[in-house]
């Protein structure tokens, strides 16, 4: 709930115009590079613009009340071909950007105990978006 009411408030003041968005910050999980965040439209039309180059762009979302709703807070965790995770983060938003070299990954996300698994291929000078919706 206190990340709700976090949430709620910066879309406030974002609308209001008491905060200019832009894209986060690159971060960095065991070298590879993202960006994660999408809230409030401001930000979510900064990463979106922005994910056309980077190699994968994830939507993560949940069905609230008979809808969808964009969620934060879940833990994305990547593995390569031979089942060592290259990447652990946690999501600060509903889109995460990541720089992956080309080659075949599993991708799982944990949120609220439900770990959801995907499959992707990454190729060169290529992007791709992978939803992930939880139910």
């Amino acid at each position: 709930m206190k990340y709700a009411l976090q949430v709620a408030l910066y879309a406030f003041l974002i609308s209001s115009g008491f905060v200019s968005a832009q894209i986060p910050d690159t971060e960095y999980s065991e070298g590879i590079s993202y960006i994660s965040g999408g809230v409030g439209e401001g930000e979510t039309t900064a990463i979106l613009a922005e994910a056309k180059q980077w190699p994968l762009t994830l939507e993560l979302s949940q069905l609230e009340n008979g809808r969808g709703v964009w969620i934060f807070g879940v833990k994305i965790k990547v593995m390569n071909t031979k089942g060592k995770a290259v990447f652990d983060a946690i999501a600060d938003g509903p889109y995460m950007l990541i720089n992956l070299e080309p080659g075949d990954y599993a991708i799982e996300g944990s949120y609220q105990e439900v770990t959801q698994k995907r499959v992707v291929s990454i190729k060169a000078n290529s992007s791709q978006k992978i939803s992930i919706f939880w139910k």
